[in-house]
């Protein structure tokens, strides 16, 4: 049976599906071994990806659409659609988003992080220039979050697994990046994160990769579905309480890339449109659009899900 290598962050949420996956042997199911590659960095990610030491890994569009731009061949297919969002102290007085002013902010991700980004477009659609109206302070997500708690900043941006562990601290959420882009006028679903490889190679290992997104979208179906499951991989999420796991849930569900429409790459056009315009080439590159091929189109996730489900 051909192996297919899957890099994995070593604390990374993609890991709960890689536990389903093996112990209900989706991969055997599909036609594949797979072998998880643990990774210690977003940065050790894509280096394993073009390094040759990984076939596949979960990263987002963006950075797709600008390896394309630079003339490389990677693609992406939806693997989710959870967003993280801002969550602000209890006792704050924050109850929108122009009560920031001149407050710290804590954000995740750095200056061209893509919620950073979208949360700066999202303010200014209120005539909020939010990167002047905040002090903001850059920092890893659980640096952000131990922070929050001991009362030295006000409100942070944070990726939604941390956000739900904050959630269920008792912090309160101001607005999610969800709503930030209703709030922009884009209303579907946009998948944020997606399994990236490379088009050569999935030609080439047709039944690796379709038997990849085939035992994922199948895992997907069963954290949706079964309670007993959260309980097995509760060590996983490292989550300390019930409150903490019930929100953790709660968002892996919410993100499962369900009502995509050819996987969500129209209406990641016009997401692109607003993070060029605000990030600049430090994010996008050279890339003044959405790259022919940056989504794959083989598969339709609509089709997997339907596919999933017939298999019961």
């Amino acid at each position: 049976m051909d192996q297919l290598r899957v890099g994995v962050l070593q604390f990374g949420t993609v890991n709960w599906e890689m536990d389903v996956i093996l112990r209900h042997q989706l991969d055997s199911e599909y036609g594949f071994a797979i072998k998880i590659v643990p990774l210690s960095s977003k940065s050790a990610n894509s280096i394993a990806l073009q390094g040759g030491a990984v076939d596949v890994i979960v990263s987002d569009w963006i950075w797709v659409n600008r390896q394309r731009a630079a003339g490389k061949d990677y693609t992406f297919f939806p693997y989710s659609l959870t967003v993280g969002g801002l969550y602000v102290r209890p006792d704050s007085a924050v109850q929108q988003l122009s009560d920031l002013k001149n407050l710290k902010l804590g954000v995740a991700g750095g200056p061209v992080d893509k919620s950073w980004l979208l949360l700066q477009a999202f303010g200014r659609k209120q005539g909020l220039d939010i990167a002047t109206a905040v002090e903001p302070a850059f920092a890893a997500p659980p640096l952000l979050n131990q922070l929050m708690l001991k009362g030295d900043l006000p409100a942070v941006l944070n990726f939604w697994h941390y956000g739900a562990r904050l959630e269920a601290a008792g912090m309160l959420p101001l607005v999610d990046v969800r709503s930030m882009l209703d709030g922009l006028e884009i209303r579907e679903p946009v998948p944020m994160l997606g399994w990236v490889f490379s088009s050569e190679w999935a030609e080439k290992n047709r039944q690796l990769i379709v038997g990849l997104l085939k035992a994922s979208y199948a895992a997907k179906r069963i954290l949706h579905e079964s309670e007993e499951e959260w309980e097995t991989i509760a060590p996983l999420t490292k989550a300390k309480d019930s409150a903490t796991l019930d929100n953790l849930k709660r968002g892996y569900r919410e993100g499962i890339p369900y009502g995509l429409k050819k996987n969500g790459m129209k209406v990641a056009s016009k997401v692109f449109e607003v993070l060029a315009r605000e990030g600049g080439k430090k994010l996008v590159g050279e890339a003044t659009l959405l790259q022919a091929g940056t989504f794959w189109q083989v598969l339709d996730t609509e089709e997997l899900i339907k596919n999933d489900v017939a298999r019961q």
